[in-house]
């Protein structure tokens, strides 16, 4: 069945990713914990590396939730103008700070539910700020690396995040849920990258053959 065979092959590519990379963290820059929570926001469609770039230099002036409280939305704007999105992402950024401030005592609190009441964190950003500050995995983060290798080893016929979410939640078990997300990033950023190429001899492929062929339509 095909339930069955997707569960087995997703259980040998988690079983590569814990030996691969034992120890999964993101590699975006913070000192702070809600400095994590606005890099994921700002993460969200552009690259680790940019985003690293520009708190390279915000992080200094911002560093706790009441500094971004207080932020000027204008000058929040001008500072973090080379993400994409820049202006929702302020607006998001503030607005997320401030409601930390009056509705949880200042602290990022340690459940998804309650982290996707702040505006700009999603079902994405929350797994990956409770994983990451807390290592508590509730579920699956699907980024854009996530959501590549679902299509690319048949393990989801879903393009929406979350959905691509709750269907590897079904397939890998949850003790292994925090290899996934991390894994298959640094995978696809060092190992196997987005164009289409030969990667045949990749490990994942090794894995499924059939992987070799499938390539997300951009």
């Amino acid at each position: 069945m095909k339930d069955e065979a997707q569960r087995a092959r997703a259980r040998k590519i988690v079983a590569y990713l814990k030996r691969a990379y034992p120890q999964p963290k993101t590699e975006l820059k913070y000192k702070y914990p809600f400095q994590l929570v606005v890099s994921v926001m700002l993460s969200a469609q552009c690259t680790d590396k940019v985003v690293n770039r520009v708190t390279e230099k915000l992080y200094k002036k911002y560093k706790t939730v009441d500094d971004f409280a207080r932020a000027r939305r204008s000058v929040l704007e001008k500072e973090i103008s080379s993400i994409p999105f820049f202006r929702n992402k302020a607006k998001a950024i503030i607005g997320a700070a401030r409601m930390v401030e009056k509705d949880f005592d200042g602290r990022i609190q340690r459940t998804a539910e309650s982290l996707q009441k702040l505006p700009g964190v999603g079902y994405k950003t929350a797994h990956v700020v409770l994983g990451e500050l807390y290592d508590i995995w509730e579920g699956i983060p699907t980024d854009t690396h996530v959501k590549r290798f679902a299509y690319r080893f048949d393990l989801s016929p879903h393009t929406d995040l979350k959905k691509i979410s709750k269907d590897l939640e079904v397939l890998v078990p949850k003790k292994d849920w925090k290899y996934v997300n991390n894994g298959l990033v640094l995978y696809g950023r060092y190992v196997c990258p987005a164009r289409s190429h030969d990667c045949n001899q990749h490990p994942l492929t090794r894995i499924w053959p059939d992987a070799a062929t499938r390539w997300p339509k951009v």
